[in-house]
């Protein structure tokens, strides 16, 4: 069995498409609901797991703690091939969580691969872009909670461990997997962790021919694509429940994220005639505001999905607006993480609601945290990735009683159609 850790829900689903396509049974669990001895004795058992530890936004020591958590359940399960998901751009913790699955393994050296071609992350010489811009200089600059203002994948990492951290010190396109075999073996002998850098999608295959099975692995999904083509071994093929359709109610999309790529989406709901309600932050501090204007979505969505159409609802995306929101948790006493809590949570309230109302089995929803916030709020302890919708989005089935088929997509992820695609692909029987 494969194990990875991944640091919220988004990123577990995308690293899980990238096993599924390839045939393998890949489930989805929030590390505290996974029993490793229940997984060995289930009738479906699958061939990878993926523990969400939901740990992005936690201080360093409480996310260290998550994955030396997980680390060990997977290990009880009886994992044999490791790999800690994070953030394609490095966003959160990625060096406690690092080093928390190799201090849970007992071993001193991993493989680091961040860049995602099929998605506009790439790594040259050590820097990391995005669509070809500086990481510095891209969008997530002005990340809400983890800004990036380096884009020397070196010093990020080197800024969160004390263990050695060092890049490769020549392109991976320039190398042949048993040239990069033998350049990763010297570093072994160093410790720590080694950067590769990755350009294309030639690159991730060289590293995945040249790994295998033989190191712990850190980084972005993208790797795993390749190395789910080149591990050796059978690969369960159990089928998933049907789902039927809800015929005649709509499907609703909760979306939180602030990145543009979502904002864009939204407007291409807009332009398809999806009806789009914005929720009023700025009313979430006090109780009874908050319950109105959640009542006041709630109903509308129930009415517009019963009436048969798709509907969207999001919170506010204005920076002016969003400023303000910040500003009022601030004198309330709220950290930036908690703010973007009690919104997540408000749009999980909404979305929880409106399924129960409607009876919908369907859901999309984006932005990590708000995606996070409605899995919990729906009860969903696991799910079976489905299909890929887009490179890193896919499809997933829970794995409850009465099943749920959900979209759960990054807010960075996806083109400006996606939201509408995903719509769409729920509609298939």
């Amino acid at each position: 069995m494969i194990g990875i850790v991944a640091d919220d829900i988004t990123g577990a689903n995308d690293i899980g498409t990238m096993f599924a396509k390839a045939g393998y049974v890949t489930h989805v669990y929030p590390f505290e609901a996974f029993d490793p001895s229940a997984a060995a004795a289930a009738a479906e058992r699958p061939d990878v797991v993926i523990l969400d530890t939901a740990s992005r936004l936690d201080a360093p020591g409480i996310a260290y703690g998550k994955v030396e958590n997980a680390t060990n359940r997977l290990k009880a399960a009886g994992a044999r091939l490791w790999i800690n998901k994070t953030c394609s751009v490095f966003r959160g913790n990625v060096g406690a969580e690092f080093d928390a699955m190799l201090d849970a393994l007992g071993v001193s050296f991993a493989v680091v691969a961040l860049g995602f071609p099929k998605n506009g992350r790439t790594t040259v010489d050590g820097m990391h872009y995005v669509r070809g811009l500086p990481l510095e200089r891209s969008e997530f600059r002005n990340d809400p909670v983890h800004p990036m203002t380096t884009s020397s994948l070196v010093d990020i990492l080197r800024g969160q461990t004390k263990r050695r951290v060092e890049r490769l010190g020549e392109r991976t396109a320039g190398l042949t997997p048993e040239g990069l075999r033998a350049r990763l073996e010297e570093a072994e002998s160093r410790g720590g962790y080694v950067i590769l850098d990755v350009e294309s999608q030639d690159d991730l295959r060289t590293i995945a021919l040249a790994v295998r099975d033989d190191y712990v692995l850190c980084g972005s999904s993208a790797l795993s694509e390749e190395l789910a083509l080149t591990l050796p071994g059978t690969r369960g093929s159990a089928q998933a429940k049907p789902l039927p359709l809800v015929e005649g109610v709509g499907i609703l999309c909760a979306a939180g994220s602030l990145m543009p790529q979502t904002a864009g989406q939204i407007d291409y709901l807009k332009e398809k005639g999806v009806p789009i309600y914005e929720m009023d932050t700025l009313r979430l501090f006090s109780p009874q505001e908050r319950a109105a204007e959640l009542e006041r979505l709630t109903d509308a969505l129930v009415g517009v999905l019963r009436a048969g159409s798709h509907a969207a609802v999001h919170s506010t995306n204005d920076p002016v607006r969003v400023a303000e929101t910040k500003r009022i948790g601030a004198t309330l006493g709220m950290t930036g993480e908690q703010a973007s809590r009690l919104v997540s949570d408000a749009l999980a309230d909404v979305a929880s609601a409106v399924m129960a109302r409607t009876g919908q089995n369907r859901l999309v929803t984006a932005g990590g945290e708000t995606s996070a916030s409605i899995c919990d709020k729906l009860g969903v302890s696991g799910m079976r990735v489905w299909k890929e919708i887009e490179p890193g989005v896919p499809s997933c089935i829970t794995l409850s009683e009465e099943p749920l088929m959900l979209v759960l997509k990054s807010g960075s992820f996806g083109k400006p159609s996606f939201l509408y695609d995903a719509l769409q692909h729920l509609l298939e029987p």
